[in-house]
């Protein structure tokens, strides 16, 4: 498929009845693993998963020359669309967007970071702007809030009410949907989907979330797993690891994925 192909039909599995779930992926072979299931529909990195695996914390210390690169790679490893995560955009939300066009990606994370609302519905506006300008015009701005995961000592009332704003303005900018990490439980998501529409609503899933198939119920659109899968593999590894140093065998369940 064209990028342009690519990137339309990510934005049609964010609009039609079944929930899309995504399996984050941080590098070529964890991309190809993931791929290669019948069950996946379309990829996306995170940006946490990345930078640890080149040996930088997250919060864009990772340069964005190696994060471009590394998308850009897991882009050209697979016919399916990905999506990229790529934090606050690095100081040019517009720019880093256009870059990452550039290496095949059709969909994108950008955190607001709690910035004024003004600024970031512009860096909104900037990503849309940018992909029209690519020639990409259906790529799938999944417009991150941290209103929940920067909740501090406000009350969940106020914090729900700054997400519904925030994500309003957003959709209104041209996002596709609007990814709030961070919100907890039915009651929560049930309110905000509510406020914004269904099928409009992201969300990540953790080993405690809601089970995808009462998160379709809900009216999600989207859920991810942001830097879990990256740990549930770190884990195994761990664990096999520890059998081996205490006179184990490898599992006779491993299999050759690469």
């Amino acid at each position: 498929m064209s990028i342009q192909d690519k990137a339309a039909e990510l934005l049609r599995l964010h609009t039609v009845p079944e929930l899309l779930s995504v399996v984050n992926v941080w590098d070529v072979i964890s991309a190809k693993v993931i791929a290669d299931l019948p069950e996946t529909k379309a990829l996306a990195t995170a940006s946490h998963s990345i930078a640890a695996s080149w040996g930088y914390p997250d919060g864009e210390k990772i340069p964005l020359d190696i994060m471009i690169e590394s998308v850009g790679r897991i882009a050209a490893a697979t016919e399916l669309p990905v999506s990229a995560d790529l934090e606050g955009g690095y100081g040019n939300a517009g720019e880093t967007v256009r870059r990452a066009i550039g290496v095949g990606i059709v969909g994108a994370n950008i955190e607001d970071q709690m910035k004024p609302l003004n600024e970031a519905v512009a860096s909104v506006a900037a990503v849309v702007a940018a992909a029209e300008q690519e020639g990409v015009p259906s790529f799938v701005l999944n417009a991150r809030t941290d209103a929940f995961i920067k909740a501090g000592d406000r009350s969940r009332d106020e914090v729900i009410a700054d997400a519904i704003e925030r994500g309003l303005a957003f959709l209104e900018a041209g996002a596709a949907c609007f990814f709030v990490p961070g919100v907890r439980g039915e009651e929560e998501i049930t309110r905000l989907v509510d406020a914004i529409g269904e099928r409009r609503l992201s969300v990540i899933g953790g080993p405690t979330s809601l089970p995808p198939a009462r998160l379709a119920e809900l009216g999600v659109t989207r859920v991810s797993y942001g830097p879990w899968s990256q740990r549930l593999a770190l884990t195994a590894l761990a664990d096999a690891a520890s059998a081996l140093y205490a006179g184990g065998t490898l599992p006779e369940t491993t299999r050759a994925l690469n």
